[in-house]
């Protein structure tokens, strides 16, 4: 008998994805391992149990996951789930380590090996493992697509002999995988789409998929990005520049998709009440980081908001499981593509290479201990979150304010600046 992959229910009622596919499962068996399905781990991505068992999986029951050498998961397991985790295991999922020291110190202290996947390194190898890209790209395509729900109105232009309707003006702040796709998405349906970021790279990108470009393009602008790709602070005369002309848009805006997430940080917030009061009647804002607080001020997590100018403020959670059907195959094949490299190919069994980029890379926990560099010390403090990038970074709140009181000036530390939109 072979090594057993447990691919269990996920006990978030926000969660309908699943992390296997009848596709990654016949895959999984290829490699060696004997697969148990928990009973109903893929209704809610429209896969049944026998779609399962046709692959070669068995149907089994949640304290089967007390046998198994691999437990693949959307999201991390809770406590009560690890206990019945055998010492050793591997476990594989989106761990959202940042923040919840405590959960980390539990892996450690249940004996697991656990893997985080958001961590997986952005190069040519890893690529079909890249589960952000997988689900960022899901998450702006329905990000569209709600928007013109709740706007309610056609979004192409339509010529009809009872006259024209308008295309719909979209604007998406923040043009990284989620950004992307957003646009893409917005002009296949007809909208008239622009787009912002404070990276140079990104107008190229916006232009090549039909869409205008917003920014202030002064020579700051140009040298606007790292080595990383990331985007710099940019300065107070550039930051009011573009808060201007960024205010100035939005109020002529039917739909307004923001997208700027930053790992390990919360939300930068993109657009303040001051910009959502001048949007007009019936207008819709999308936040995709409604999670991590928000880009939009008024944004409520897992709410719809109307707000008194009658502009609605979706603050869907977990953008990527409102199509789970999509996002669990995506998902399923980024989690394959990570285990594939973990087996002996000769022994057909698990053999983990500590020394391999893609492990030291994503593994969070080994042999009882933390032994990822960002959390090592997890166990021993506190975790302290790094503060709110301001308003400013990418798009300033152009609204008056009131002079604050003078204060005396505070030493800065080097490592408190910001590296930039992710």
């Amino acid at each position: 008998m072979g090594q057993t992959v447990f691919i269990p229910r996920e006990l978030d009622a926000n969660e309908p994805r699943v992390a296997a596919s009848p596709d990654t499962v016949k895959r999984l068996a290829a490699l060696g391992f004997d697969v148990v399905v928990e009973a109903g781990a893929g209704l809610n991505s429209r896969i049944l149990d026998a779609d399962y068992a046709s692959a070669g999986a068995a149907i089994g029951k949640a304290s089967d996951v007390a046998k198994a050498d691999v437990v693949l998961k959307v999201r991390r397991p809770g406590d009560a789930e690890l206990k019945s985790y055998k010492p050793g295991t591997a476990v594989i999922a989106i761990m959202d380590p940042y923040g919840n020291d405590a959960a980390v110190a539990a892996f450690a202290k249940a004996g697991v090996t656990a893997f985080s996947m958001e961590f997986m390194p952005r190069i040519t190898r890893a690529q079909s493992m890249d589960v952000l890209s997988s689900q960022a790209n899901l998450a702006g395509y329905q990000a569209v697509i709600d928007g013109a729900s709740e706007y309610d109105r056609a979004l192409p232009m339509m010529m009809t002999a009872a006259g024209t309707v308008p295309a719909a003006k979209v604007f998406i702040m923040g043009v990284g995988v989620a950004g992307l796709q957003a646009i893409a998405t917005a002009r296949r349906l007809g909208a008239v789409v622009t787009a912002t970021d404070v990276r140079p790279a990104a107008k190229e990108q916006v232009a090549s998929l039909g869409a205008k470009f917003l920014a202030v393009e002064d020579e700051e602008f140009k040298a606007a990005e790292t080595a990383g790709g990331y985007a710099k602070e940019m300065s107070k005369e550039y930051q009011a520049k573009q808060a201007a002309l960024t205010s100035e848009h939005i109020a002529k805006q039917d739909i307004v998709i923001t997208t700027a997430l930053i790992p390990g940080r919360p939300a930068p917030k993109l657009v303040s009440a001051a910009m959502v009061a001048s949007m007009k009647p019936g207008s819709v804002l999308v936040d995709l980081a409604v999670e991590r607080g928000g880009n939009v001020e008024g944004a409520v997590p897992g709410q719809v908001v109307t707000t008194a100018n009658g502009v609605k403020i979706v603050g869907h959670l977990n953008m990527p499981g409102r199509i789970a059907a999509s996002a669990s195959l995506l998902y399923a094949r980024n989690l394959f593509a990570f285990v594939e490299t973990l087996v002996d190919k000769t022994t057909k069994t698990l053999a983990i290479n500590r020394d391999d980029d893609l492990v030291k890379a994503t593994m969070l926990t080994d042999g009882g201990k933390i032994v990822h560099p960002a959390f090592i010390k997890a166990d021993q403090q506190p975790h302290v979150e790094p503060a709110a990038i301001p308003a400013k970074t990418m798009v300033a709140d152009a609204s008056p304010k009131k002079a604050a009181p003078k204060k005396a000036a505070a030493s800065k530390s080097p490592s408190s600046k910001p590296k930039g939109i992710a």
